[in-house]
C-alpha cells in the first residue's frame, strides 16, 4: 500500500510495521528531547535576565512591565498563529487521541514552544512540562502524516510523543510511559507500551545528555532536573503513617478546591472580562509581576523556590507564603489561557504543603524530617490535581531514586487521590475539555463499523481492468466509452499498476505514438489494501493520498475495488438495520446516452419538472463549465410497488424529450453530457444508486420549498439525499423570475436572470463551500454584484467580522466583480436575510449548511427552510461532501 513516490529502498526499510514503529519512536523521542531542552534553556535564560533586571531597577515597576509585555506577546503568537497552543495542551492531546478532530502539527509545536518560553520567562507561575507533552505529541502527529501509516498507528505515535515530552521534561522515562497508559490512552497493549517506552527512554536520555547531566543514576539530583542540591536524606518510621495520611487528606482537599478555582478563573477571564487572549495573558503577567515584586527576592525564581524548600532551610512563614502565593498566582496565570501547564505548580504547592506538615510533625511529635514530607507532598498534590496517582509516585521516585521514599509517597498520593476524587470526580483534563464544549463521552466518533467491517465486506468484486500491453489508442477508447476516470492494470490476474485520466497527459508530454503500450504511462505499484484491512485504514489511505478508490489485492491478485461511496453505503445499511451489501438493485436503466469522459469530475442533475428544468440546467452547466465537470442528467420513472423495476412497462418519450434539452445545452457550451432514464420504486434510492455507480462529485437538484411536515424538512426525496449522499449537494429553490417555458433556444438571453447575489455568512465548513461555489455561478452573467452579510444578535457586545472580510477578499480575487460586506444586527436570522434580499432586489441567496449538516440545521432551527419559503428570489443551499 505504498505511494509510488516513496523510493523502493525506503519502502524496504519501512517494512514491516513493527520496524517502522521502532524507527519512528526513536525519532520521536529525539525530537521531543530537543524541544524540551530548547524550552528549558529558553525559559532559564529569560528568567535569569528578568531576575537580573529586577535587581538593578525598581522591581515593582520592572516585573509588572515585563509580565505585561511578554504575556501579551505570547498571547498574540497563540491567538494569531495557533489557538490550539493555549493552556496546558494536555487536554488538546487527550481529545486528539480520543478521535476528536484536533490539529497536531509542526505549526502547533513551534508556536507552543515559542509562546511557552516567553510566557514562562515573563514570570507567569505555570509549568513547562504540560507544553512539552503537547509539543512532543504535535511533532509525532506531523511525522506520522509524512509516513504511510494507519490511524491506529498514528494514535500510538502521538501518545509516544506525549510520553517522550513528559519523560524529557522530568528526566523520568518510566513516568512518561505510565502517563500515556494511565491518563491519555488507558491502554497497556504491547504495541502501546513498546513505542511509548522506547520514545520515553530516548527522550529522557537525550534530555539528560544535552542538559549537561551524567547518565549515572547515582548522580540524579534530589528534586529533579531543575534542582542542583545534594542527595536528600530521607527518613520514615511506622509512627509517621498518620502524619502522611493527614498530608494526603489536606492535599486532596486543597487540590480539589484548586481545581474548582481554575474554572472560576477561566469563567472570570472569558465571560466577565471578555477581553482577547493576548490581553488576558498580558494582564495575568502584570498581576503576577506586581505580586512577586512585593514578595521576598527568592520568590522571583520558581525553580529556586522549590530547591529552597527541599533543602530544609525555610521557616514555616516562608513555606506558608510560598503555598499561598503559588496557589493564587497559578489560578491567575492558568485561567488567562497562558501556554503553560500545572505540573510544576502542583509540585511546588505540594512541597510547600508537605514542608508545613513536616515542620508540624517534627516540632510537636519529633517525627521525621520536613524534607521527606515535602517530597511526599509533591507526589500527593500532583496526584490529586492530575488524577494520576501511579504517575505521581513514579515521577517523584525517579527524581530522587530513593527507595525509602516509596512508602510515604504511596500513602500520601493514594490518600490525596481518593479524597480529591470523592470531592471532584473525574479527570481535570476531561473537565477542561467539557468547559471548551468537547465531551469525550458523546463527541468521540462512534466508528465501530469502521473497525468491525473489512474491505472484503464492502468492496466491488466486478472490476473493469486494462492490460499493460494494450496500445495507448485502445486505452483512450476505453476511457471514452466508460464513465470511469481510472482503471487497474492487470496482467494474468495480478495487479501491475493503475492508469488514470491524469496519466493520459503523459502521451503528449512524452510524445508517444498511439501504438505505444499502456505500461509506458501507467503508475506502477499503486496504493492498495488487503481484504482484511479495516474501513478505518481504507478511509485513512483515501484521505492520505487524496484518492477516490483503492484496489483490493490478495497477494498480487486483484480481487476488488473499494470507494468512498461503498463505505458510506455500508454505514447507511448499518443504520437502517440492513446487512452490508444486502438487497437487490433499487433501479433499472431503460435509456442511456454517453459522451466522452474527458472531465475532471461529474455533476448529477435529476430532472423532473419541465418548467424548472431549463433554469436548473443553466445553473448546473455554469458550475460544470467552471470546474471542468461532465454533466450527468437523470430522469426517474416510478414503477408500481408490486412490479420489479426491470419488468415494469414504461414509456420514455417525455423523459427523453426532457433530457434532450440538456444535450442541446451541452452542445452549445461544449460540455460532455450523459443522460439516463431509470425505473425505480423510490426516487431517492435511484438517485443515490446513480451517485454510487457513476462516481458523482456533485449533485444539483431542485427543491420545492413547501412547509415542512412531521419528520420531513425539505421533502422525502431531498431529506434522504441530504442524509446519505457522500458527494457535494446543492439544493436549488427557483424564484418566480427564474421559471421559463421555452426550450433554451439561446443561452445569452438568460444572462440577466442571476446578476445580484446575496451570501449570508454563518461560519462552519459549508459556509466556505458556498463561497467557493459563487465564482462558478457568477459566470452566468456578464455583470454581477455580490453582497455578503453576517447576522449578529443585538446582545452581542463584540462583533468579529474576520471571516466576512476573508470571504469578500477571496471573491474579489476570483470573480473581479463588486463585492460588498455588511454585518447586520437582528434578532432573527431568516428575517434579516429576507429583508436584505428584498431591499437590495437580489436575484439569488446562497446559503452554506451548518457543521452538523444541512438537515440537522433545519431540524434545529429551520433557517434554510424559513428563508426559502419567505423569499421570492432563488435560494441555493450548499452542503459539502461527507468526508
Amino acid at each position: 500500500m505504498w505511494h509510488p513516490t516513496i523510493p523502493k529502498r525506503l519502502r524496504q526499510i519501512l517494512r514491516p510495521r513493527r520496524r517502522l514503529a521502532i524507527a519512528e519512536a526513536c525519532l520521536i523521542g529525539l525530537v521531543a528531547a530537543l524541544a524540551s531542552v530548547l524550552l528549558k534553556v529558553g525559559v532559564g535564560w529569560l528568567g535569569t535576565l528578568r531576575v537580573q533586571i529586577s535587581a538593578n531597577y525598581p522591581p515593582y515597576l520592572i516585573l509588572p512591565a515585563i509580565g505585561l509585555c511578554f504575556g501579551t506577546i505570547a498571547g498574540l503568537l497563540v491567538e494569531r498563529l495557533a489557538p490550539e497552543a493555549s493552556g496546558s495542551g494536555i487536554p488538546h492531546v487527550k481529545a486528539a487521541l480520543a478521535g476528536v478532530p484536533m490539529d497536531l502539527s509542526w505549526r502547533v509545536a513551534a508556536v507552543k514552544l515559542l509562546s511557552s518560553t516567553i510566557a514562562l520567562g515573563s514570570g507567569l507561575t505555570v509549568g513547562r512540562q504540560g507544553p512539552t507533552v503537547q509539543v512532543g505529541a504535535a511533532l509525532a502527529g506531523q511525522l506520522s502524516r509524512w509516513l504511510p501509516t494507519s490511524p491506529d498507528h498514528r494514535k500510538q505515535m502521538i501518545a509516544a510523543g506525549a510520553g517522550a515530552g513528559l519523560a524529557a521534561a522530568f528526566n523520568a522515562p518510566i513516568a512518561g510511559v505510565l502517563f500515556v497508559a494511565e491518563e491519555l490512552l488507558h491502554d497497556v497493549s504491547g504495541f502501546t507500551l513498546g513505542t511509548a517506552i522506547l520514545a520515553s527512554f530516548i527522550g529522557a536520555v537525550v534530555s539528560r545528555i544535552l542538559g549537561g547531566s551524567s547518565l549515572n543514576l547515582n548522580s540524579f539530583q534530589s528534586s529533579g532536573p531543575d534542582l542542583h542540591s545534594t542527595a536528600v536524606q530521607v527518613s520514615f518510621s511506622m509512627p509517621e503513617i498518620p502524619c502522611y495520611l493527614i498530608l494526603g487528606v489536606l492535599a486532596g482537599l486543597l487540590a480539589a478546591i484548586f481545581c474548582q478555582g481554575i474554572f472560576v478563573s477561566l469563567n472570570f477571564y472569558k465571560r466577565t472580562l471578555r477581553i482577547s487572549l493576548s490581553w488576558r495573558i498580558g494582564l495575568a503577567g502584570m498581576i503576577s509581576g506586581l505580586a512577586i515584586a512585593l514578595l521576598p527576592d527568592g520568590f522571583r525564581d520558581n525553580t529556586g523556590l522549590r530547591e529552597f524548600l527541599l533543602n530544609g532551610n525555610a521557616t514555616w512563614e516562608v513555606a506558608t507564603i510560598a503555598f499561598t502565593a503559588q496557589y493564587i498566582l497559578t489560578l491567575i496565570a492558568f485561567g488567562s489561557g497562558a501556554p503553560g501547564g500545572l505540573f510544576a505548580p502542583s509540585l511546588i504547592l505540594g512541597s510547600s504543603l508537605g514542608y508545613l506538615v513536616g515542620l508540624f510533625a517534627s516540632h510537636f511529635w519529633g517525627l521525621g524530617t520536613p524534607i521527606t514530607y515535602a517530597l511526599a507532598g509533591m507526589g500527593a498534590f500532583f496526584s490529586a490535581v492530575s488524577k494520576v496517582p501511579i504517575t505521581a509516585i513514579v515521577i517523584v521516585f525517579e527524581m530522587t531514586t530513593n527507595f525509602d521514599l516509596v512508602l510515604p509517597l504511596m500513602i500520601a498520593s493514594v490518600t490525596s487521590y481518593l479524597v480529591a476524587e470523592a470531592i471532584a470526580p473525574r479527570s481535570l483534563y476531561d473537565r477542561l475539555l467539557e468547559w471548551n464544549g468537547i465531551n469525550l463521552a458523546t463527541e468521540t466518533p462512534k466508528d465501530g463499523i469502521l473497525t468491525e467491517l473489512k474491505a472484503r465486506n464492502v468492496m466491488q468484486q466486478r472490476v473493469e481492468t486494462l492490460s499493460s500491453q494494450m496500445t495507448l489508442d485502445e486505452a483512450v477508447q476505453a476511457f471514452s466509452r466508460s464513465h470511469h476516470r481510472g482503471f487497474p492494470v492487470v496482467d494474468d490476474g495480478k495487479l501491475v499498476g493503475i492508469v488514470t485520466q491524469t496519466d493520459l497527459v503523459k502521451i503528449d508530454q512524452l510524445q508517444l505514438s498511439g501504438d505505444a503500450i499502456l505500461s509506458k504511462i501507467m503508475t506502477p505499484q499503486p496504493v492498495t489494501v488487503g481484504p482484511k484491512a479495516s474501513l478505518a485504514d481504507v478511509l485513512y489511505l483515501l484521505n492520505r493520498y487524496q484518492l477516490s478508490r483503492l484496489p483490493v489485492i490478495e497477494g498480487r491478485k486483484l480481487i476488488g475495488i473499494i470507494t468512498r461511496a461503498d463505505i458510506i453505503r455500508a454505514e447507511v445499511d448499518r443504520i437502517e438495520g440492513k446487512g452490508v451489501g444486502s438487497g437487490p438493485e433499487v433501479s433499472y436503466v431503460v435509456y442511456q446516452t454517453r459522451s466522452p469522459a474527458v472531465g475532471k469530475g461529474r455533476l448529477l442533475v435529476p430532472l423532473s419538472n419541465p418548467q424548472t428544468a431549463p433554469s436548473l440546467l443553466r445553473l448546473a452547466a455554469a458550475i460544470a463549465s467552471d470546474r471542468d465537470y461532465e454533466l450527468e442528467c437523470l430522469q426517474v420513472t416510478i414503477a408500481p410497488r408490486h412490479i420489479s423495476p426491470s419488468e415494469a412497462p414504461v414509456r420514455t418519450v417525455k423523459s427523453r424529450r426532457l433530457l434532450r434539452q440538456a444535450e442541446n445545452l451541452g452542445r452549445q457550451l461544449g460540455l460532455p453530457v450523459h443522460t439516463q432514464v431509470r425505473v425505480a420504486h423510490d426516487v431517492a434510492q435511484a438517485i443515490l444508486e446513480t451517485i454510487k455507480n457513476e462516481h458523482i462529485d456533485l449533485i444539483v437538484m431542485g427543491w420545492n420549498a413547501a412547509p415542512p411536515t412531521a419528520g420531513r424538512i425539505f421533502g422525502s426525496v431531498v431529506d434522504t439525499i441530504v442524509r446519505q449522499a457522500a458527494c457535494d449537494v446543492v439544493l436549488v429553490k427557483l424564484g418566480e423570475s427564474s421559471f421559463v417555458t421555452d426550450r433554451l433556444s439561446s443561452v445569452k438571453s438568460t444572462n440577466d436572470k442571476f446578476c445580484k447575489w446575496l451570501l449570508p455568512m454563518a461560519g462552519g465548513p459549508n459556509a466556505q463551500a458556498a463561497v467557493e461555489l459563487l465564482p462558478s455561478l457568477c459566470t452566468m452573467s456578464d455583470k454581477c454584484e455580490i453582497r455578503l452579510m453576517q447576522v449578529f444578535l443585538p446582545s452581542k457586545t463584540q462583533i468579529n467580522t474576520r471571516k466576512l472580510e476573508q470571504a469578500t477578499q477571496f471573491l474579489q480575487r476570483k470573480v473581479g466583480c463588486v463585492c460588498v460586506a455588511a454585518p447586520v444586527c437582528a434578532s432573527s436570522v431568516p428575517e434579516a436575510v429576507i429583508d436584505l434580499a428584498e431591499k437590495e432586489k437580489c436575484d439569488a441567496i446562497v446559503l452554506g449548511a451548518s457543521r452538523e449538516g444541512m438537515l440537522q440545521q433545519a431540524i434545529k432551527g429551520n433557517i434554510p427552510e424559513a428563508i426559502a419559503r419567505g423569499s421570492d428570489c432563488t435560494v441555493i443551499l450548499v452542503r459539502g461532501a461527507i468526508a
